[in-house]
């Protein structure tokens, strides 16, 4: 009875089963722990794939960096409840480094496929999901080269541990020095990032199918008003204008100081300073920012 006691225990700790799941297993395979083990992976992957049509929109963002580059991932999980656990927590840090030392850059279906110490990135979601009892899904990945002479600054939204939270923005910059001054306004701007969410760094960079886009919806609004050609050019152009502001990270209003714009903030700092933003990249949840978004109506109210 003690012997039994024993291997639950150890096999608990190796596998993260269930109490009984594991008494269950050691009685399948007359004790043995490594039968037992193999026993509840085969049962813990069948699991898996019952569960892997379950909606997840839940989950966390998470960062990671060495010297060559930094990565952002999105794992989505079925509730809130999942995705604070520690023991998915402990899996999203080691997934993500083991992401992180792939050799290649890889889009997620290329990730899945690929193989770390000898098994399929894809079996260690499959094992998570067995223990955590919830779908578990890799929905995205975005990479920022680290490059030289450059430094990068990060923020986390509603953070669960450092690199690991709902909202996660990454700033690559250049600069002649790097300060405590240096870090306070990287940081500060990705703060900005995160709650502003550009799609380009200016105009230059800023997608032209979006702009298109833009102004074909708003050209469809404008024409039903009955005004001259000629006035409605000019409304156009000043929609598309404030359209191309809102959507470009420098030409948006700064957060920290809503009277300027960011490229103003950036001028300002650079009096005595040569900062320069290089690249940036961010990732969230969108219906945990929903779910703020309408918090924060109803505590208005």
């Amino acid at each position: 009875m003690e012997q039994l006691k024993e291997n639950i225990k150890i096999l608990r700790e190796r596998t993260g089963a269930g109490f009984l799941d594991c008494k269950n297993a050691l009685s399948e395979n007359n004790n043995d722990i490594e039968k037992s083990i193999d026993f509840l992976r085969k049962k813990g992957l069948a699991k898996a794939n019952k569960k892997a049509n379950r909606d997840a929109k839940d989950g966390v963002i998470a960062f990671f960096s060495n010297e060559k580059k930094a990565i952002l991932i999105k794992i989505n999980t079925e509730t809130d409840f999942a995705a604070k656990s520690d023991i998915f927590l402990d899996f999203v840090d080691h997934f993500g480094n083991i992401i992180l030392n792939l050799k290649n850059d890889c889009n997620v279906d290329q990730i899945l496929e690929s193989e770390s110490q000898g098994k399929k990135i894809s079996d260690y979601l499959k094992e998570i999901i067995s223990k955590v009892g919830e779908n578990i899904i890799l929905s995205n990945i975005k990479y920022l080269d680290v490059l030289e002479n450059s430094n990068i600054n990060f923020y986390v939204h509603s953070p669960y541990r450092k690199n690991i939270g709902k909202i996660i923005s990454l700033l690559s910059y250049s600069s002649d020095a790097d300060t405590e001054k240096h870090n306070i306004f990287s940081k500060n701007l990705c703060m900005h990032i995160a709650a502003s969410k550009p799609e380009a760094i200016n105009k230059e960079s800023l997608d032209l199918s979006l702009i298109e886009k833009e102004k074909e919806i708003q050209s469809e609004s404008i024409k039903s008003s009955g005004k001259p050609k000629n006035i409605i050019e000019k409304i156009l152009k000043g929609k598309i204008n404030k359209f191309i502001n809102e959507s470009t990270l420098v030409n948006q209003n700064y957060i920290m100081n809503p009277e300027i714009t960011v490229q103003k903030a950036i001028d300002e700092f650079n009096e005595d300073n040569n900062f320069k933003i290089l690249k940036y990249i961010y990732e969230n949840l969108e219906w945990h920012q929903k779910k703020e978004y309408l918090l924060n109506f109803l505590e208005r109210r």
